[in-house]
């Protein structure tokens, strides 16, 4: 699933193809709104809330989007040839006379009214890259339930709206405890600087292609997806296994030296190949 970072460079790119101009062509290719046509409508704005995108348009409609795990929206010049996907996979078609936004693979769609956005994101906690953001509301939102792994309680878009399961990862890391560590179990003076510490990851890697937290040439991440290369401080294999309530497992990456607290049990069943496209909003 896109990162906040990853969404919030999405919602950029089509509002400064879109914002402003009126539509001269509007099509949404899913069956609940096969009918509906915008063309004539100037869009005022994209904006981005944790992982969901929410263009605007005149005439207080709104278009909520979720990109999920493979779901992408590209942005071409007048001409230009589209390269997303085949177009079987195409969900919606915004263009004005000079751009078009094709939104491939989109698994969540649907318009409503603008004054009923708080019913698609109302129930998220502070983002992380919007103007709402609280690092206090996030951290009491964390603390609420001191018993869930810390790795879950990240990923919750309801305490704080933006990480996915690479800075979940990172994160923990940075922090050095373990994502199966209780919310509670984690040092005070750790989880004072988590909220903040999260931010300034997605801050620094929001204008990026590539998604950097280590500061290192060539070493962009340092556990994420590095097992079972060597932890880039100690040299301990970094492992892998699932974390989640089995219906949502993630493939969670942590070092067994330079992190405390729980952990899967050695050997214990990794099931993340098959479920690793199932996640939260």
């Amino acid at each position: 699933m896109p990162e906040g970072d990853t969404v919030w460079r999405a919602a950029r790119r089509l509002h400064e193809a879109l914002a402003g101009e009126v539509l001269s062509r509007s099509d949404f290719r899913v069956p609940k709104y096969a009918t509906v046509d915008l063309t004539g409508r100037r869009v005022l704005s994209t904006i981005p809330r944790g992982k969901h995108l929410l263009t605007r348009f005149e005439g207080g409609l709104t278009l909520h989007t979720h990109l999920r795990m493979e779901g992408a929206w590209k942005v071409y010049g007048a001409g230009e040839r589209w390269r997303g996907g085949p177009g079987h996979q195409i969900r919606a078609i915004l263009g004005t006379v000079d751009r078009t936004a094709v939104g491939y693979r989109l698994q969540v769609l649907e318009l409503l009214r603008t004054t009923e956005e708080e019913r698609v994101v109302g129930h998220l906690g502070p983002d992380l890259l919007g103007p709402d953001w609280d690092p206090q509301r996030a951290l009491a939102n964390l603390r609420t339930d001191p018993a869930r792994p810390l790795g879950e309680a990240l990923l919750d878009q309801r305490n704080l709206a933006g990480i996915g399961n690479i800075y979940k990862s990172e994160l923990c890391f940075l922090l050095g405890a373990t994502p199966w560590l209780p919310v509670g179990a984690l040092p005070a003076d750790r989880a004072e600087k988590l909220p903040e510490l999260a931010r300034r990851l997605l801050e620094a890697n929001r204008d990026r292609p590539v998604r950097q937290t280590t500061g290192l040439r060539h070493q962009d991440l340092f556990v994420y997806g590095r097992a079972p290369r060597p932890c880039l401080r100690c040299h301990t294999p970094v492992r892998v296994a699932d974390q989640g309530d089995g219906s949502q497992d993630r493939p969670t990456y942590w070092c067994p030296t330079c992190q405390t607290g729980p952990a899967p049990a050695p050997g214990a069943p990794q099931r993340w190949r098959e479920r690793h496209r199932r996640t939260p909003t």
